[in-house]
């Protein structure tokens, strides 16, 4: 309990350096383990903690092998603290929905293996095709929104069960909060357009067991990037 104490007092200072005394900005490189730790009087065990914690809340970016950068994507958002607030506050909001969306989506992509027309996989393979289209044009425009709204609702209406159509506006949502935020678009678009080759194949091949886990891992995917708080 009181290494957790510490790791979390370690974090707001960290936390404080950054948005309140502009001590890092914004893309910057943090000093290697040792000559942080010992700037903050702390062992490198929490300071990992406590990086680990800023990394859940957007606030730190860990690269492999490069080391650990203030997120660029923050400087997007006013300097004020009420800003920022707002920011993480959207992330933990957008955590829910994807959790809640892991629950119920991929279930309803195995019914639709089963339940859907050949005109309806028709129908969400060239919206599918849409998607990738508008993904490689611009992946956060309006029209790539739209038409993965598109792509992944056809996808829940072909499982033709009614109360998981009423989940629509939370797909929705999600997809909207995820592109608005701007946070690591790059990869989540790379990945969401190799997942959408996996998902409409596997759709093709009416195959719902791998539809199921290409739809899980799609989602993941999204969580890992935005890197989303976690209790």
């Amino acid at each position: 309990m009181q290494h957790e104490n510490l790791s979390q007092r370690t974090a707001e200072t960290l936390k404080n350096m950054i948005l309140e005394k502009k001590e890092y900005a914004f893309g910057q490189k943090l000093p290697n383990e040792n000559e942080l730790s010992e700037k903050l009087g702390i062992s490198r065990t929490t300071l990992r903690e406590a990086i680990r914690i800023l990394s859940a809340e957007g606030i730190l970016t860990v690269k492999r092998g490069l080391g650990t950068f203030v997120a660029e994507q923050m400087d997007q958002f006013t300097s004020e603290t009420s800003g920022i607030q707002d920011f993480l506050k959207t992330k933990v909001t957008l955590r829910d929905l994807y959790e809640t969306r892991m629950i119920f989506e991929p279930e309803a992509a195995a019914l639709a293996c089963k339940r859907a027309t050949d005109e309806e996989i028709e129908h969400i393979l060239k919206l599918g095709e849409l998607c990738q289209k508008e993904l490689r044009k611009n992946p956060v425009g309006k029209a790539r929104i739209e038409s993965e709204i598109k792509f992944h609702g056809s996808i829940l209406e072909a499982s033709h069960n009614e109360f998981l159509s009423k989940f629509m506006p939370m797909l929705s949502e999600t997809i909207e909060t995820t592109i608005s935020l701007n946070y690591n678009s790059d990869m989540i678009a790379e990945d969401a357009h190799k997942d959408h080759i996996l998902i409409m194949d596997f759709l093709k091949k009416r195959d719902a067991q791998a539809l199921k886990s290409a739809v899980t891992i799609h989602l993941h995917h999204a969580v890992i990037h935005e890197q989303l708080p976690e209790y």
